[in-house]
């Protein structure tokens, strides 16, 4: 099954349970998903709805930081919730020594000595991490190996 069907039969399924709020995060990422197949005149393939999906928490991190640091716990709550549902469909998220074991072999490969290579790291790092990490992460850890 991939993921554009686990999402409608999971929101099948909280339809039948009458659990709104997952219903309606679902609703919200399937939106995403078919603005997209619109825009393309096509179905997307499971790598392009993990990009959905990943850009979709991206999104609601940065809001709950925002929220946060505004005071709004009532709303830092809803969206760790949608957070943590949406994150089901992601696959298991890389730690942090793995990230840097795969930054360590991929600077290796690519014969990356500077800053100034960094491009060239991430365009070879980026495809091997794919949904199992946040850029942002990525990105740290190839900044502190070349420098």
């Amino acid at each position: 099954m991939n993921l554009s069907e686990r999402l409608n039969e999971d929101m099948k399924q909280a339809m039948k349970s009458q659990d709104k709020f997952k219903l309606s995060t679902i609703r919200m990422v399937r939106s995403a998903i078919k603005n997209l197949e619109i825009d393309l005149k096509r179905t997307l393939n499971d790598d392009e709805v993990l990009e959905i999906l990943s850009r979709e928490i991206k999104q609601r991190k940065d809001s709950l930081q925002e929220f946060i640091k505004a005071g709004r716990d009532d709303l830092a709550v809803n969206l760790k919730a949608e957070i943590e549902i949406i994150g089901q469909y992601l696959p298991v998220q890389l730690t942090e020594e793995e990230i840097k074991v795969i930054v360590q072999q991929t600077i290796q490969e690519t014969g990356a000595s500077s800053k100034a290579d960094m491009g060239k790291v991430m365009s070879a790092l980026m495809p091997k991490v794919k949904g199992r990490a946040d850029g942002k992460i990525v990105n740290q850890a190839v900044s502190q190996f070349l420098q």
